[in-house]
């Protein structure tokens, strides 16, 4: 395994773990986190015969916290970047929540670098009512609620932000492990970054993207509008995988899971 800082286009460093041979995966992680909630399937990947690439998005993890840069575009450059310091030419690429936006936005900006999308807990284009995707609720409320919880008491609020969304409530270790790794993630890169996730709309790029999608949502998923998911399905001809689970699938039917993205992204070596 290596763990290197990546420059990006603007002279952002982002962090980013290599490990394995074989076909090449992309891993982006969502809102607060870090690389670190993909562990798990970072090994599953390496020894099912895969090149694993897991980026920290700017601002998250181990990567640097400018004050801008957290547009859905901007994101999906620094996803670019990545593949491009690798000199890997096409990846399959797999967001979770805000990263399953940034992989959908990079296979309609560079369809040449993505062999296929695979959106976990995330219907790609938006995560909050528009005109052009009327599901969910509007972003003006949660985002206003949430700024302001982040100004007045951001380590209560990522407590809940992380641990709300899953189906159960989580283990006590659990939930202490993801509220750390939120707590990585400085304010104003938060605010940046939750604006980004409740604020795009990106339902004008759909007929623009030709790679193969795969969703992978779980039906009780507080943070993810199911018919949303199911209405990109219908919309793309997604792959559609559904879990009885909340937002971290990947958690909460891990088996499962493993199963379901190792299908997703293809074969191992070769």
């Amino acid at each position: 395994m290596s763990e290197r800082l990546i420059e990006m286009r603007d002279g952002v460093r982002i962090n980013v773990l290599a490990l394995g041979t074989g076909r090449p995966v992309l891993l982006i992680h969502g809102w607060s986190l870090s690389s670190a909630v993909w562990d798990r399937q970072i090994r599953v990947l390496a020894e099912s015969g895969h090149r694993v690439l897991a980026m920290d998005l700017r601002g998250h993890g181990g990567s640097e916290a400018p004050l801008g840069g957290y547009e859905i575009d901007s994101l999906a450059a620094d996803a670019a970047d990545v593949l491009a310091a690798f000199r890997v030419p096409q990846a399959a690429v797999v967001g979770w929540s805000l990263g399953g936006m940034v992989a959908l936005r990079l296979a309609y900006d560079r369809p040449a670098m993505v062999e296929r999308a695979v959106l976990v807990a995330s219907n790609g284009v938006a995560a909050s009512r528009t005109e052009a995707f009327p599901f969910g609720v509007p972003a003006e409320g949660p985002l206003n609620t949430i700024l302001t919880a982040e100004h007045n008491d951001r380590v209560t609020l990522r407590r809940s932000a992380v641990g709300d969304p899953f189906k159960e409530k989580p283990a006590t270790h659990l939930l202490d492990w993801l509220h750390r790794i939120s707590l990585q993630t400085p304010s104003w890169a938060a605010c940046a970054a939750m604006r980004t996730l409740l604020c795009t709309d990106q339902v004008h790029i759909l007929d623009g993207v030709r790679v193969p999608v795969t969703q992978i949502i779980g039906t009780a998923d507080p943070a993810l509008s199911v018919r949303g998911a199911r209405w990109l399905h219908e919309r793309l001809a997604t792959t559609l995988v559904e879990f009885d689970t909340g937002h971290y699938p990947m958690l909460e039917a891990a088996d499962e899971f493993d199963i379901a993205l190792l299908r997703a992204v293809g074969g191992g070596a070769g």
